[in-house]
């Protein structure tokens, strides 16, 4: 799917996004960022058809998207955004019943339903909470319940606003690990995050809003872009820093690509890490 030239103002104020183009590749991930403000909300609800481009337009399958009721159900039973906040999609009492309510609401028999639900509720580590109201679900668990109601309805494209925000590093993991599941069996995922990096470890490619429009382009490529990072107020990734350093050392060739987490560094390279060769930063003093 693809935006073309899509703008976007609210009533009564200035534009929020102008003449953005953004291509979604199938299978592939794409990490969307951006400082607050910058329209990453707005940009995933016009991929999504909650919001109707003001200008450009929207294509599915090559096909412009149509905002009458056949063609926004079309395009719901294919692309599914997830909000940033689960409280504002988890309604049904309990988990499983908020689970199951999009399959059901595509005519499926009950045995198609209920082996969603299964595979859904596995999926995000949650089967435990099938029975649980959703009310008393921490906040970690509601996130995964509302990602879990999306994943039910096997979208094409999967959207997700924000989706570590509040989780632990084990929910992190987690959800990642779900997330390179679903990208492995074509799914297409976008998600929007303030996080350089993970989404230098998790992305294929980078959308950056910044003052200026939007840039798209390999994750690796636009997140070693300081001109572009500073224009968008976003700092430098950390696995994009220790190749620097690497290079300038010597220990990394030109085209070589680096580490992205400390776990890969310690590892690396093939055979021996070199986080002992690693010059460590500037001690300071001080007099007291």
């Amino acid at each position: 799917m693809e935006l073309v030239d899509a703008g976007y103002a609210y009533e009564d104020g200035p534009a929020v996004l102008s003449g953005v183009g953004l291509g979604l590749a199938e299978g592939r991930s794409t990490a969307l960022l951006g400082r607050n403000g910058s329209g990453k909300t707005t940009l995933l609800r016009l991929l999504s058809g909650g919001l109707r481009p003001a200008t450009g337009r929207l294509r599915l399958c090559g096909e412009p998207v149509t905002y009458d009721r056949a063609g926004l159900t079309r395009l719901r039973t294919t692309v599914q955004l997830v909000l940033q906040d689960p409280d504002d999609q988890l309604f049904a009492a309990s988990v499983e019943q908020d689970v199951s309510f999009g399959p059901m609401n595509l005519g499926l028999d009950e045995d198609e339903v209920r082996a969603r639900v299964d595979e859904s509720l596995a999926a995000m580590d949650i089967v435990a909470l099938r029975d649980r109201p959703t009310h008393l679900l921490s906040y970690g668990q509601r996130k995964r319940a509302a990602i879990a109601g999306a994943v039910a309805m096997r979208p094409r494209v999967l959207i997700l606003d924000e989706p570590t925000a509040g989780l632990d590093p084990h929910g992190q993991e987690r959800l990642l690990e779900v997330l390179g599941g679903l990208g492995a069996a074509g799914t297409t995922v976008v998600m929007a995050t303030h996080d350089v990096d993970l989404a230098l470890r998790w992305a294929d490619d980078a959308a950056v809003l910044t003052p200026d429009g939007l840039r798209t382009g390999p994750a690796r490529e636009l997140l070693a872009d300081r001109a572009l990072l500073d224009a968008a107020r976003l700092r430098m990734p950390w696995g994009t820093a220790v190749a620097e350093l690497l290079r300038a050392h010597g220990l990394l060739g030109g085209g070589q690509e680096g580490p992205r987490t400390a776990e890969e560094l310690a590892g690396w390279p093939p055979g021996g890490g070199v986080a002992g060769r690693v010059p460590a930063p500037p001690r300071t003093s001080s007099r007291g």
